[in-house]
């Protein structure tokens, strides 16, 4: 619901942010419902993990100052950006250069900050690999087709379950895609993996655990690795442990929680700077925050089919 709350109070150490564009993500939602493992949120507080503004109060910072921030909204107690007005501390301000506008770095923001380091800083991809992306469609998906093509990725394929889903992996770049379906079976989808890659895979980006990376992890060829960053098709996927030793493949563990405050910062400079030379770019809507309710209803019942970013 949209309401009123009084202006955040401004701690020592930190500036107040007039918000201009900000996300609903999925982890917004998944804070909200108190099912994350940070646990239920302290409430009432204001939603948004992440967020663009401009520097309205600040000791440190120029006032007028654009910037990306990120909040600890629904992990911490506090609120966060999908308000007028926040408080955030200064040194997480990212300033921003010209060339890319609001609502886009919001699209972005914190799901490119996870294809851009799943790839480059997990996975450690070298040039002329096979990169397999799971769940291309959404913006980790899109950004990590793009990211993967910009690091020197030999073959990209998407796989997706909506038509609309495919279509957005195609049109960020990728080679092939294969569509999910909801009977797939892991060995039979593991094969269309690896017929759409021309060969093994070596490296997998996973945002959906599930059957999708059940047959991921069947497809990977030697020194393969699989970096999972999200449960979204599942909580559990099944790893033949005779696949992975065969080849000493790797099943890898991502958050963008344990990156640290300068790599989080320098990721997403890289992609902005991309975003900036229409190398990488997210399909998106925007919305007013008066909307924000039936917005946040399409993002938690799964209906909404591109990232949508709030508009103060």
């Amino acid at each position: 619901m949209v309401g009123s709350s009084p202006e955040p109070p401004r701690a020592e150490g930190h500036v107040l942010v007039a918000v201009t564009a900000a996300p609903i993500t999925p982890l917004d939602v998944l804070c909200a419902s108190g099912r994350s493992y940070f646990g239920k949120p302290v409430t009432p507080y204001v939603p948004g993990v992440q967020g663009v503004g401009v520097v309205q109060v600040s000791d440190t910072v120029l006032v007028g100052t654009r910037v990306w921030f990120p909040t600890t909204a629904g992990m911490q107690p506090g609120d966060g950006s999908l308000a007028e007005l926040c408080a955030v501390p200064d040194a997480e301000l990212v300033p921003l250069r010209d060339g890319v506008d609001d609502t886009t770095v919001a699209a972005l923001g914190l799901s490119s900050v996870a294809a851009w380091m799943a790839l480059t800083w997990r996975a450690e991809l070298r040039a002329g690999e096979r990169v397999l992306v799971l769940g291309a469609g959404g913006v980790v998906g899109q950004v990590a087709v793009q990211a993967a093509r910009i690091l020197g990725a030999g073959r990209v394929v998407a796989a997706a379950r909506s038509d609309g889903a495919r279509d957005r992996a195609l049109a960020a770049g990728a080679d092939a895609v294969v569509a999910l379906r909801s009977d797939d079976d892991v060995e039979s989808l593991s094969g269309r993996f690896a017929e759409a890659c021309g060969g093994s895979v070596d490296v997998v980006v996973d945002p959906l655990c599930g059957v999708p990376s059940s047959a991921a992890a069947r497809a990977l060829g030697s020194w393969g690795r699989l970096v999972n960053l999200g449960s979204s098709a599942g909580a559990t996927a099944t790893f033949d442990s005779a696949v992975l030793r065969s080849r000493s493949a790797s099943v890898l563990g991502y958050t963008n929680n344990d990156l640290t405050r300068e790599q989080r910062q320098d990721a997403l400079r890289d992609v902005l700077e991309h975003a900036a030379a229409r190398r990488i770019r997210v399909e998106h809507e925007v919305v007013r925050l008066a909307d924000v309710g039936e917005a946040w209803s399409r993002q938690s019942d799964g209906t909404a089919s591109v990232r949508i970013v709030v508009w103060p």
